[in-house]
């Protein structure tokens, strides 16, 4: 054959021999996928979704609304079956001419329905259009809705949507053109690999469907995630201290602590030398030590949130000033580890004692006053559930904090991932940060409650007080200079929560900066890739929407800014400061033993 010829067209015979032959392996398939189900967990009802008790009282509401004004619930409908049947009306009519194309086409973007043909062949763009419709029909009666109050209007909403967004004509086969498309291209291969890999998930998982976010193969911890070189130079039951190692010739006097959230591990913060926060703080001559949380199995259940302060937050504290010889060290707390970095300051506030110079915050929550996207997941209907269920087994297992985050964020966290790994056979991408987001932790079961009960529903700390140690500890009791970052588009930790714990804080010195983007990309922000800015305003007596009206927008990362605060209460520079000493012998190198070690459940 000569470079100008064709290649000879496919055998439709043996292209429709592979595909029986791969249709004939999913029947093989589908008997180890039942048998890896046959495993799972048995999730208890009350933490599958709200109790019967929201929807009921919805539709009670609902009921009475349309006796008390049927013209209302009349004009809805009218309005839904008008759309419904005017689309249905014109897409007859075009192929009526004879045209194969869809009717006009009023409906928003929506990035699930890229692909072309939702937008190009009739068959897929009535499917699209109807259910937008669909959609927008029950958004619009749910708003509608009278008789709610605010939490339980906010509830409905959410739990509707989730409804919603499971029902997409994306998540379901027959009616993705995508899928189907790639199917036919691969002669079904492409079904045999997304099946291999949902019962790759299964059978990774004991049977519950946790859709694999990244390639679990591209990434070791230690190899190429948290590289940064430093040292283990304290382990006690609940964490490992880390001590990196110094790149200066000289370093600032007063070392930093950084706890971060025990609910993930800390290397998301040392994903890679280019983003590493870690990394960078040591090149700008500070003593770093980073706390590694361990990963508490049964045995920790009676672990209380105050034995998280004392033998955590001071032991780790009391442990740096030890080695570094000084009287008092920066603390920064991230996510919920800031909650209760500010439950520790208000502790030695309490008892006199100066062990932290300054502190820092990096979307801290603690003014729960409005819980943010997560407030749907913290009433008792949920609550209730995970105290059942600690209760019974001792921790509350990382796989429910996981699908709860994950579900904030389902389109891009559950149901795009399952379309791409179980619909067209593709192989999770190599992405360190989803590859972090996998890697979760549990949470001792007193502790969970504690801090569900008193921090999230009660609001403690905020308010009454918070039971800790003998005392009870209040915002006003955060007396150190502080400084808080928060993030515009936080769905964890939502930035005006975030500014109304700092205006209650009693510091005299306060510092609130606002970065753009969301709980991670926001921190998580290296000056060298200048991507996202951020907002600084001194006038924290304003409120939130006021103070982002005046404040001043900076382009780039906070945090150059965050180290010129920071420098400025770390004392004088001294010399560079090896990890350890006599009476804290380096244990293991960084990342030590606990952020790899899988407890048996």
């Amino acid at each position: 054959m000569t470079t100008n010829e064709s290649p000879p067209p496919p055998d439709p015979g043996k292209s429709l021999e592979k595909l029986d032959a791969n249709l004939a392996r999913l029947e093989e398939l589908t008997q180890r996928m039942l048998a890896a189900m046959s495993q799972a967990r048995q999730v208890p009802t009350s933490l599958q979704g709200p109790n019967h008790e929201l929807y009921a009282k919805a539709a009670t509401a609902l009921w009475a609304d349309m006796m008390h004004n049927p013209a209302k619930m009349i004009e809805q409908q009218v309005g839904y079956w008008g759309k419904t049947l005017k689309h249905y009306v014109e897409a007859q009519q075009v192929l009526a001419q004879g045209r194969l194309a869809p009717p006009s086409d009023p409906t928003p973007r929506d990035r699930r329905f890229s692909n072309p043909l939702w937008d190009t062949h009739p068959y897929f763009n009535f499917i699209k259009q109807q259910y937008l419709i669909n959609a927008e029909a029950v958004q619009t009666a749910v708003a509608a809705v009278e008789g709610l109050d605010a939490k339980e209007r906010k509830r409905l909403d959410y739990f509707s949507r989730q409804i919603i967004d499971m029902l997409s004509p994306t998540n379901f086969l027959a009616t993705n053109p995508e899928a189907l498309e790639r199917a036919v291209e691969t002669e079904g291969q492409s079904l045999i690999d997304g099946m291999e890999n949902l019962i790759a998930d299964l059978e990774r998982n004991n049977g519950d469907l946790v859709v694999t976010l990244a390639d679990k193969d591209a990434f070791r911890v230690g190899e190429n995630l948290a590289t940064t070189p430093g040292d283990v130079v304290f382990r006690n039951h609940l964490f490992e201290l880390i001590q990196y190692r110094p790149t200066t010739d000289q370093v600032w006097r007063t070392p930093l602590v950084l706890f971060p959230p025990w609910i993930n591990k800390f290397y998301v913060l040392d994903l890679k030398p280019q983003n590493s926060l870690i990394q960078w703080l040591v090149g700008q001559g500070y003593t770093l030590f980073v706390v590694s949380w361990v990963n508490p199995g049964p045995e920790y259940r009676d672990t209380s949130m105050t034995d998280y302060v004392e033998e955590g937050y001071l032991a780790a504290i009391a442990q740096a000033r030890a080695i570094c010889g000084v009287k008092a060290v920066n603390a920064v707390g991230y996510c919920i580890a800031g909650t209760t970095l500010a439950l520790a300051l208000g502790l030695l506030h309490k008892r006199g004692d100066a062990s932290v110079n300054a502190a820092t915050f990096f979307t801290t929550l603690t003014d729960f006053s409005d819980q943010g996207e997560v407030g749907v997941f913290l009433d008792n209907d949920f609550v209730d559930g995970i105290e059942a269920e600690v209760t019974e087994k001792g921790v509350l297992d990382s796989f429910f904090m996981a699908r709860t985050f994950s579900f904030l964020r389902s389109n891009d966290l559950i149901y795009g991932p399952a379309i791409k790994s179980y619909m067209l056979g593709q192989t999770p991408p190599a992405f360190d940060l989803l590859y972090w987001n996998g890697d979760g932790t549990n949470l001792p079961a007193r502790m969970a409650v504690e801090y569900l009960r008193g921090l999230c529903q009660d609001d403690r700390l905020a308010t009454t007080g918070f039971a800790l140690a003998g005392q009870s500890i209040r915002l006003a009791d955060v007396t150190v200079p502080l400084c808080a970052i928060a993030c515009e588009t936080d769905h964890i930790a939502g930035w005006r929560s975030s500014y109304a714990g700092v205006q209650k804080m009693g510091s005299a010195d306060k510092t609130f900066i606002l970065s753009e983007s969301g709980h991670i990309a926001g921190i998580v922000n290296p000056p060298s890739k200048n991507k996202y800015g951020h907002w600084t305003n001194a006038d924290l007596s304003l409120s939130a929407t006021d103070w982002q009206a005046q404040a001043d927008k900076h382009a780039g990362s906070w945090w150059p800014r965050w180290d010129a605060w920071l420098s400025q209460r770390s004392g004088k520079k001294v010399a560079a400061r090896v990890p350890g000493d006599s009476t804290h012998p380096v244990l293991c190198a960084a990342p030590g033993t606990y952020v790899t070690d899988r407890p048996a459940l």
